[in-house]
């Protein structure tokens, strides 16, 4: 066994099997057997270093910014010799999640705050201290749900409960990432722009929701319509973006609660 406390601590977890995000881990003998977890019957074989490959794009060969995402490619298999292959392989596929697996589990993990993070971005990004709690809230709820993340959120958001687990996979997350800071700075920005008054009935926002949330299903990173040049995961100035597509209907849903 190498070296590893986090990675000697996740083998003798795993048992027969483990599944992590997308990743369905079998132990065979002193090695390990890797495939998608709903590809069980998958016999194109790769090689370690292939995986680096398959984590970078999805099905249709975009770019996947964001390796957590629900859309890893299926149709293959890898065999691994020992823990440590295991190690690497699922670096590849999920980077830092045995880490932060562990870090959770021995206690005390270096968990971040919303607002302790953002006080400490600098330039472009100062503006994301700037979102309210209800805002910052709202951003984190579209930006971080299922769709769009498999990672269990821990990072704390005034007003916001962690993720559930049962909801999310076994890979934590410690702090906001990239993309959710990129989303925070841009809705600041919406929210800096001047509003507009639409008077619609209740029959036409029913619609509205309606359309919003068949968006939402066509949009998401796992489905072929995201999966297109057509819509870019982390381009927030796209209209269409699904996330912000999430975020305008939680809005008007959580408006149409309120009103009840």
């Amino acid at each position: 066994m190498v070296g590893n406390p986090a990675l000697e601590a996740f083998v003798a977890h795993l048992g027969d099997e483990f599944v992590l995000g997308q990743v369905l881990i079998c132990s065979v003998g002193a090695g390990f057997e890797l495939r998608h977890a709903e590809d069980r019957d998958a016999r194109d074989l790769k090689d370690l270093t292939d995986l680096r490959t398959i984590a970078q794009t999805t099905e249709a060969g975009a770019f996947r910014p964001l390796k957590s995402a629900p859309n890893l490619r299926r149709g293959w298999r890898a065999e691994l010799r020992d823990a440590e292959e295991l190690g690497l392989a699922l670096n590849y596929l999920y980077p830092g999640a045995v880490a932060d697996w562990f870090a959770v589990r021995s206690g005390n993990p270096p968990v971040t705050n919303y607002r302790e993070f953002t006080a400490r971005q600098t330039g472009m990004y100062r503006i994301t201290a700037m979102l309210s709690d209800e805002r910052t809230a709202d951003a984190t709820r579209a930006c971080c749900d299922r769709k769009f993340c498999l990672k269990q959120r821990l990072w704390v958001v005034p007003g916001l409960a962690p993720d559930d687990p049962a909801a999310k996979s076994a890979i934590p997350c410690l702090e906001p990432c990239a993309i959710m800071l990129e989303f925070a700075r841009k809705v600041m920005r919406m929210e800096q722009e001047q509003k507009q008054t639409v008077n619609l009935s209740q029959a036409e926002l029913e619609t509205l929701i309606a359309a919003l949330g068949s968006l939402a299903l066509l949009g998401g990173p796992a489905s072929p319509r995201a999966s297109s040049a057509e819509v870019k995961e982390a381009d927030f100035t796209d209209p269409l973006n699904p996330r912000r597509v999430e975020l305008l209907l939680n809005r008007l849903k959580s408006g149409m609660l309120s009103e009840k």
